[in-house]
């Protein structure tokens, strides 16, 4: 399914009183729902079973208690899909921001790279 397609399901769900909608394509399926843990659930055919990577080590237990979240100040910036966050065009390149650094409407603040598609996150 098209990650457009995929989006406007999520702006329709958004602009109307719909709590759930689920879309069937062939053997590939779409639920999205409003307040609840999982946003989208993308499901297709099983592909041939492959070998699992080995486990790495695990990290040792510290029982160190971590200090209180501080209150963050400005506006948070929601991603409105899940994939893989990259502060950068490139693994050379410098972020498209800094923390702390004030941005304006338009500005692209990262790349979240969902189903082999690279989107700009303004």
């Amino acid at each position: 399914m098209d990650i457009r397609k995929v989006k406007k399901l999520i702006e329709l769900l958004e602009t109307s009183d719909i709590a759930e909608i689920e879309i069937k394509e062939g053997e590939e399926a779409v639920r999205i729902s409003r307040n609840s843990s999982v946003t989208t659930t993308v499901s297709a055919p099983a592909a041939a079973p492959f070998a699992a990577p080995a486990p790495s080590p695990a990290a040792p237990a510290a029982a160190e208690e971590k200090p209180a979240p501080q209150a963050t100040s400005g506006h948070i910036v929601s991603s409105p899909m899940v994939g893989t966050f990259y502060r950068s065009p490139s693994p050379s390149s410098p972020p498209f921001v800094e923390v702390g650094t004030h941005v304006k409407a338009g500005d692209v603040v990262c790349i979240v790279e969902a189903m082999k598609m690279m989107n700009q996150i303004e």
